[in-house]
This record gives structure tokens, C-alpha cells and sequence, in this order.
């Protein structure tokens, strides 16, 4: 790395993730199976649930304890790659 390239994270770091999709089970067990696949050891609590207002959508939203980039880059991935996330933030 040059003097010029920075990192915008310094890691181990805990890192939010939002993960959005259609309200039903397997969107649900894709996402947590997925998330603990990455962070076997998801405290207690770290992961938050919420409903669109007609319960369409879920909202999933944990802070991760992350690693590396390309860790973090990975769980993207397999998150985007299943039909049923609409988006990640």
C-alpha cells in the first residue's frame, strides 16, 4: 500500500449490516444460517428484526464482528446471491 491509499476501515472492527427482503421463513433462516456460516460467534442479541408496516418486508439488521475486508466482502456476496435478498447495506 502507497501513501496515497488509505483504508476507510481499521480491522478487527465491528461492522453493521442491513439486510432486506421479502417477510417470510426462509428468507429469515437463509440470512441467519449465512450470517453465522461468516461470525460463528454472534453474541446474544446482536441481531434486530423489523417488519415494513403491511409485513411485506423484513428488515434484518446485526453488527458483525469483522475480520477483514475481504471477509466482509464475502458475506456481500453470498447475502446478494440468494433471490430473496432485495438489497444489503
Amino acid at each position: 500500500m502507497n501513501d496515497k491509499t488509505k483504508e476507510l476501515w481499521q480491522f478487527p472492527c465491528d461492522f453493521p449490516i442491513k439486510i432486506v427482503g421479502k417477510s417470510n421463513p426462509e428468507f429469515e433462516t437463509f440470512v441467519y444460517s449465512t450470517l453465522h456460516k461468516f461470525f460463528p460467534d454472534l453474541r446474544e442479541g446482536v441481531i434486530q428484526t423489523r417488519p415494513s408496516k403491511d409485513n411485506t418486508y423484513l428488515a434484518i439488521t446485526v453488527t458483525v464482528p469483522a475480520l477483514s475486508k475481504e471477509q466482509l466482502d464475502a458475506v456481500y456476496s453470498e447475502l446478494t446471491s440468494n433471490k430473496q435478498v432485495l438489497f444489503v447495506l
